[in-house]
């Protein structure tokens, strides 16, 4: 299975289930999408980051902005300098981590970018006990041994909308009762 292939997966999984979820992304540039979302009504407006109020090692990180940094929409660069300041507290690793997602976010074609764009709004746009909640059950499913992983999105993958739904409330029932996701009894159905 392609790299895009679980990608997909696990945000649509994020979007369609509270027991998988895709976590925020680390790569200061990734930022433009998240201010790009309109600020919610009675909100009030960011208000604009100075240059000159980085510090150093901001300024060099987002070094290609600095001509045009004051065009930028505050909302822009709030989120750039909050990247920033992320990604210099990521270790090494960290970094190279990040520069892979983001290296693959920029081959996914535009359409696959928009549709995750818009689960990773839908996902911001939860209260935050259902995104801990969202977050908690991603982290148990990464635990499950990789061949039950591999079931459960196989069986997403097969599902059809109603055995999806199925599927939600099952996993909301089971994580009530404080317990593994696990898939559900498949209902009986004509194959694919």
């Amino acid at each position: 299975m392609s790299n895009a292939t679980r990608v997909c997966i696990a945000l649509l999984l994020l979007a369609a289930a509270p027991a998988f979820a895709q976590q925020a992304p680390a790569v200061a540039q990734q930022a433009p999408a998240v201010a790009q979302q309109a600020p919610a009504a009675g909100a009030t407006p960011p208000a604009p980051v100075a240059w000159s109020s980085l510090a150093p090692e901001q300024r060099k990180v987002l070094s290609r902005f600095a001509g045009q940094w004051d065009s930028l929409p505050p909302a822009r660069q709030q989120a750039l300098a909050h990247g920033s300041d992320r990604w210099l507290g990521m270790s090494a690793e960290q970094r190279d981590k990040a520069r892979e997602r983001f290296s693959h976010w920029q081959s996914l074609p535009p359409e696959e970018r928009h549709a995750l764009r818009s689960r990773w709004q839908r996902f911001q746009a939860l209260p935050p006990n259902e995104q801990a909640r969202v977050r908690e059950n991603f982290h148990k499913f990464q635990q499950l041994p990789p061949a039950q992983r591999q079931m459960l999105r196989e069986q997403w993958h097969k599902a059809s909308p109603a055995e999806r739904q199925q599927m939600i409330e099952h996993a909301r029932e089971r994580g009530e009762k404080g317990q593994m996701p696990r898939a559900p009894p498949q209902a009986s159905r004509p194959h694919r």
